[in-house]
């Protein structure tokens, strides 16, 4: 209650290492909800197995008390103990709201930062922090960043590097820009509409060109 979701993945092979993921902790009220958006490092089925890996692991260290800096300085542990031979990693976005409280946490290891718009004032800004992507050192200790002041109409959108960083025909990159006018220019449709909005505007952009990355994006809208 009081966020409206749409998410879709499109992998450029069968299957990639693209996921994203909603959780609710033992004993929540329900106000609070957890967005998480991982991107491992290659393509194809060694990508999508150390994401599975990633993913069971977050779920399982969610499960037990302590924060979100917590949680990801803990996966990353293990994730070190798992990769750190075969130098692979795994950018990650850990994302929390708490409705009753308006406010966003968040974590960002590595992954892109997210669009937080409000259309209300016509402002975007990025949300950014420190931290590298998991896999890589085991001494990493992550820090949680928040914002306050939820209010209805505001608009999160979370995207892999596959989205941001598509080529065009003249080599140009999608960027955020257009991403960020679907934003301003439609403030009043829902998610799934904000969505396909956007990967419509990707596969223009694209112009017929193939998929060289996969491409993961979740929008969230905050309704009341």
């Amino acid at each position: 209650d009081g966020l409206d979701i749409a998410a879709k993945s499109v992998y450029c092979e069968e299957t990639g290492g693209d996921y994203f993921d909603f959780l609710q902790k033992p004993k929540s009220d329900g106000g609070q909800l957890s967005v998480v958006m991982g991107d491992a490092c290659g393509l194809g089925i060694s990508s999508a197995l150390l994401m599975a890996t990633c993913r069971a692991l977050v779920r399982q260290r969610t499960a037990m008390p302590g924060s979100l800096a917590d949680i990801v300085t803990d996966v990353n542990r293990q994730m070190v103990c798992d990769v750190e031979e075969s130098c692979q990693f795994m950018a990650l976005f850990y994302l929390d709201f708490d409705l009753q409280n308006r406010t966003l946490t968040w974590v960002r290891a590595g992954h892109n930062p997210a669009i937080f718009c409000d259309p209300s004032t016509g402002t975007t800004e990025q949300l950014r922090g420190s931290g590298m992507a998991l896999g890589i050192d085991q001494n990493c200790c992550y820090q949680q960043y928040y914002k306050d002041k939820l209010t209805a109409g505001q608009v999160i959108v979370l995207g892999t590097d596959g989205l941001w960083e598509t080529l065009n025909r003249k080599g140009e990159m999608f960027g955020r820009n257009p991403i960020i006018r679907i934003l301003k220019r439609y403030p009043d449709i829902d998610a799934n509409g904000i969505l396909t909005s956007c990967l419509f505007a990707l596969d223009r952009f694209r112009d017929g060109r193939p998929i060289k990355d996969d491409v993961s994006i979740v929008v969230i809208k905050v309704t009341n």
